[in-house]
């Protein structure tokens, strides 16, 4: 199989698993009885659920592949990632603790449109159509307070003990930094490999293309779910 193939193969992969999961977003039936139901500490349970959510929350890994695609050093992959990190982390933590509601359509709305925002960026968009570029870095430590407040509101949803409340969102954060590991390192290495061969470059337009129009439907989603619910 050369490397079209698997690039093709591989988006329709991400798309059945956008299709499968855009209802449950990480939070599967034994989950929800686990969060609803949980009473005290229980680290090492909100670690395993953080590492899971970040693994099957497409939106968040669509908008992180969105940053790395054009990274060639590691450094600078770091660097990004941890931006995005720490605007995630604080919202998250901010979001629950101080038990601030946002509608979760409409912050998930915003989510798919960072995704959206990235691959328009990735193809130049910026300086073709508006002759500047915004700052990067910026952007993602913005998006990823969103994020942060997406990942909150998942919790919100589920009225669990306030008792050791701190120490089980510190294990969900860490879970959730795992869960990101795990995804990126897989990501990172499918893209070194592909960036060996000209058709990196070539493919890179559709690549970012279809990231956009991923966003776009996954925007209109969760609007059509705002004005509905």
């Amino acid at each position: 199989m050369n490397l079209k193939k698997t690039g093709s193969l591989a988006a329709l992969i991400l798309l059945c698993g956008i299709g499968n999961q855009v209802l449950a977003h990480g939070v599967d039936g034994d989950t929800q009885t686990f969060l609803s139901g949980n009473e005290g500490v229980a680290f090492g349970p909100f670690l395993y659920i953080g590492a899971k959510h970040m693994i099957t929350g497409y939106d968040h890994l669509l908008f992180l592949v969105g940053v790395i695609f054009f990274l060639y050093r590691p450094k600078e992959v770091l660097l990004y990632v941890s931006f995005f990190t720490i605007g995630h982390s604080l919202t998250l933590l901010l979001g629950v603790m101080a038990d601030i509601s946002i509608n979760s359509y409409l912050i998930d709305a915003i989510i798919a449109l960072s995704i959206v925002y990235k691959g328009f960026d990735n193809l130049g968009g910026f300086k073709r159509f508006f002759g500047t570029q915004p700052n990067t870095k910026a952007a993602v430590l913005i998006f990823g307070l969103f994020h942060g407040f997406g990942l909150a509101s998942k919790l919100q949803e589920f009225k669990f003990d306030k008792e050791g409340l701190f120490t089980n969102l510190i294990g969900f954060n860490i879970g959730v930094e795992i869960g990101q590991f795990i995804a990126l390192a897989f990501v990172l290495i499918i893209i070194s490999l592909w960036r060996r061969y000209p058709s990196f470059i070539k493919f890179s337009t559709l690549t970012n293309t279809m990231l956009m129009a991923a966003g776009f439907l996954l925007l209109g989603y969760q609007l059509t779910g705002y004005f509905t619910s």
